[in-house]
């Protein structure tokens, strides 16, 4: 980590991991200033939302900066989250596809709008709570985005999207730790928050739930419609497209020999297609929005690591530019690759890049 600079902004939640990574670079010598961002709007009771995004959040981080003795603001970004997180949210569920809106709001929201505003205020940096690693490559001449070293935290999935400009200007201070010396750390500097329990919801769905909440406040078609095997043959009725995803079981009400699961998604056609065990598993997709970070662009086939959601394991794979995308094919097969999820590329510990999955290729085609 870089100590060079005078100021730096650091996104505070109000959870364990953002409250250390302010006392780590106070400790530093950084000028720190916390910032909470407001999110989403109060709550009537008897709702919550996940605790990054609920008003004892904003105490706690206002409790943790007045101990640390650093300046703390609160900047009320409901609409810029409205639109870049929860509208693609809704829109992705509408279509039939399984969104992540961590990784919008970490593009849009945390190295987007907040980034600016940390920029504004002088600050040399803005450093968050993630388990990642940034570094630069003076041969690649770019900035790398690396795994955190632990491995059960790391979270640079959920930050491929991050640009260049946007890696220049940030810092992980937790990046080379496990969660278990964060908690030690937060005791050592006796912060409020060293025993909170984490969150692991989506945290502006009320009681984690979204069906309900994306029918309430949306309105989104909950339209009936047929569950179909990949024949098309009707095995029964499903109660709306925004209930279900790619893999599920449970739910499916359908009496069959052995457990069927949901292989795919028709918006088109309001269908659920359902199968067997072995019918979700795939071994190549289509993934768009390409974003590169270790590398500038691939000119044909490598062989990376890769995975298709947060808390998998990278496993072997190659990758290939095709048509504005890239076919990613895996060594083995991979249970319910998900339009509208990620898939990250690695080489080692770094992020080579990774977009979003159009879909599952069935079978090997002419598509060089």
């Amino acid at each position: 980590m870089k100590v060079g600079a005078k100021r730096v902004v650091v996104a505070m939640s109000g959870g364990v991991d953002s409250s250390v990574a302010a006392a780590l670079l106070k400790e530093k010598g950084f000028e720190v200033i916390g910032i909470t961002l407001k999110l989403v709007p109060d709550l009537k009771e008897g709702l919550r939302y996940g605790d990054c995004c609920s008003a004892e959040a904003v105490l706690d981080a206002k409790k943790v900066a007045f101990k640390l003795g650093i300046p703390h603001y609160t900047i009320n970004l409901t609409k810029e989250f409205s639109k870049f997180v929860i509208g693609d949210f809704l829109k992705e569920y509408a279509a039939g596809r399984t969104p992540n809106p961590c990784i919008k709001c970490n593009f849009h929201i945390k190295f987007g709008t907040l980034l600016k505003k940390a920029i504004a205020l002088k600050a040399d940096f803005l450093a968050t709570g993630h388990y990642a690693r940034v570094s630069y490559n003076k041969t690649a001449k770019r900035y790398q985005l690396k795994k955190g070293l632990d491995p059960k935290k790391d979270q640079a999935y959920a930050l491929y999207s991050l640009t260049q400009q946007q890696l220049k200007k940030t810092l992980f201070p937790l990046g080379r730790l496990k969660k278990e010396e964060v908690r030690a750390l937060a005791v050592k500097y006796s912060l409020a928050v060293a025993e909170k329990a984490e969150s692991m919801e989506i945290c502006f769905v009320p009681n984690n739930d979204y069906a309900g909440y994306l029918k309430k406040n949306f309105s989104l078609n909950s339209e009936k419609g047929n569950i179909v095997d990949a024949g098309g043959k009707i095995l029964g009725t499903h109660s709306g497209i925004i209930n279900y995803t790619i893999g599920q079981r449970k739910g499916l009400g359908i009496a069959a020999k052995e457990p069927l699961y949901v292989t795919a998604i028709d918006k088109k056609n309001n269908i659920i297609v359902a199968g067997k065990k072995e019918e979700v598993t795939g071994r190549r997709l289509y993934a768009k929005e390409i974003n590169f970070v270790g590398v500038k662009k691939i000119s044909g086939k490598i062989k990376v690591t890769a995975k298709i959601r947060y808390r998998s394991i990278p496993v072997n794979a190659t990758a290939r530019p095709y048509k504005k995308g890239l076919i990613v094919e895996f060594e083995k097969p991979q249970w319910a690759i998900t339009p509208g999820q990620a898939v990250v590329l690695y080489k080692g510990a770094g992020v080579i890049g990774g977009g979003l999955i159009v879909e599952k290729l069935r079978e090997i085609k002419n598509d060089s």
